[in-house]
């Protein structure tokens, strides 16, 4: 046998790694997917480390100092009642990533559940859940988060579960599709030949299969969770002053435009970078987790 037959006998390393190995690499090669997930990892550290931070009290007031431009005083400058901005936009990042990662926890632990159920027993059981979705789908998301929010009330807390819900449909139909396309294989007919309980047909063949796009999914879910927060509060539906959130911060300094246009800058930017972050990284995700791209 030749060199290069022999060569050509040897196994790609790509094929022969572990599976999580290969999406690592997959995903490290993926300079967007990096990048988003620097973005997001930038965010989550400055939110976590707020308490510990050096910056004065985001509900701090001082009345000599109103709107008062970047200085080294207040690197970002001072709002409409002299608190700095970027001590608020430091701990406003807390309350965005929150709503946006227990939004989407809020939405995987309600729809992924149904869509399990729909797509595995089908019949009338799948019929009652899909009309459910798809009335649920028929109004605009923001338009049924806002709708939500109003009735329960102003408060973060209140806007995530109105977040939440409305993104359920979103895991329903995924997790529907993905079921119905694994429960034909062979080896979820050979556990059912076998007698396996369904429940351990759905938790140990069916779910773990179908993980990888709602995964996917969940992180692009993210993204628009944020958005969804930060227009619920820029209506006074979300975070209630004086606890700061971006959304809050840009409905405040809608007025202010003209004179202290910083107030605004910031809170928009770090919006779009987050979501332009978790946008990147589930792409990126999608790319590395799709077994036809291996």
């Amino acid at each position: 046998m030749t060199d290069a037959t022999l060569q050509n006998a040897q196994p790609d390393p790509v094929l022969a790694a572990k599976p999580e190995n290969r999406v690592w690499k997959k995903l490290r090669s993926h300079r967007s997917a990096m990048l988003g997930g620097i973005l997001v990892a930038f965010f989550l550290l400055i939110a976590l480390a707020a308490p510990i931070l050096p910056i004065p009290d985001p509900a701090s007031t001082d009345w000599g100092a109103v709107r008062k431009a970047p200085s080294a005083a207040h690197w970002l400058g001072t709002d409409e009642i002299g608190r700095d901005v970027l001590s608020r936009m430091i701990w406003g990042a807390q309350a965005s990533l929150l709503a946006g990662v227990v939004s989407v926890g809020i939405a995987v632990l309600l729809g992924v559940p149904l869509g399990l159920v729909a797509g595995y027993f089908g019949g009338w059981t799948d019929a009652a859940i899909s009309r459910c979705t798809e009335a649920l789908l028929a109004a605009p998301f923001l338009i049924l988060a806002i709708a939500l929010a109003a009735f329960l009330g102003p408060s973060l807390t209140n806007a995530m579960i109105a977040i939440g819900i409305s993104a359920t449909p979103i895991f329903i139909r995924l997790t529907r599709g993905q079921v119905i396309n694994v429960k034909s294989e062979d080896y979820v007919e050979s556990a059912k030949a076998i007698g396996l309980p369904t429940r351990l047909i759905l938790s140990r063949y069916i779910l773990p299969n179908v993980l990888p796009p709602i995964l996917v999914q969940a992180t692009l879910t993210i993204a628009t969770a944020i958005i969804a927060e930060a227009s619920l509060s820029f209506l006074g539906l979300g975070q209630q002053p004086p606890a700061p959130s971006w959304g809050s911060m840009l409905n405040t300094a809608k007025n202010f435009l003209n004179q202290s246009p910083w107030m605004a800058m910031w809170p928009g930017i770090s919006i779009f970078l987050v979501v332009l972050g978790f946008n990147l990284l589930g792409d990126g995700l999608r790319d590395a987790l799709d077994p036809r791209e291996h």
